[in-house]
């Protein structure tokens, strides 16, 4: 058989190592936390305006800044509402969702330990200029659907 009619075959996922593990297993720790957080504060059993604050943009300039609507849609999203959740605010809808598929890849990871080839070479390709600049228009297009709603409403009154 030519070598061109070869099947290629390439393995999908392969034995993790226990450095990828740990590092799967305390991804995964942090996550949960901060939506056990969450969950805490949406329950009523935290308050988060001791760390968070109110919004100063808001309260001086009356327009929402890119983060409004942020701790809402999270806490929201903890709850489980998440369509309710991308309402309120999309990017943080988004984000909510990423970081639930990252949690449970990382579950796999350090339980199972099976380490998949697609993260190994999403970190082989892709820079962190990268994720940070799509961290920053995900956050921008949430922002601009802030605003459009908060111009609706100052319109309509």
């Amino acid at each position: 058989m030519q070598s061109s009619q070869q099947i290629n075959k390439q393995k999908f996922f392969y034995r993790a190592t226990l450095h990828q593990r740990i590092i799967a297993a305390v991804v995964f720790l942090v996550i949960a936390g901060l939506f056990g957080i969450a969950w805490l504060a949406a329950a009523g059993k935290l308050d988060l305006s001791f760390w968070l604050g109110t919004c100063g943009l808001k309260q001086r300039y009356g327009i929402p800044c890119p983060t409004c609507g942020m701790t809402t849609s999270v806490l929201v999203f903890s709850q489980g509402r998440i369509f309710d959740s991308f309402y309120i605010q999309p990017a943080a809808g988004l984000l909510c969702c990423v970081l639930v598929i990252v949690a449970f890849l990382s579950f796999l990871v350090a339980v199972f330990g099976v380490y998949f080839e697609f993260i190994k070479r999403f970190f082989a390709e892709i820079k962190i200029k990268y994720i940070i600049l799509a961290l920053i228009i995900i956050t921008a297009a949430g922002w601009a659907v802030t605003l459009a709603r908060a111009f609706a409403v100052y319109n309509k009154s």
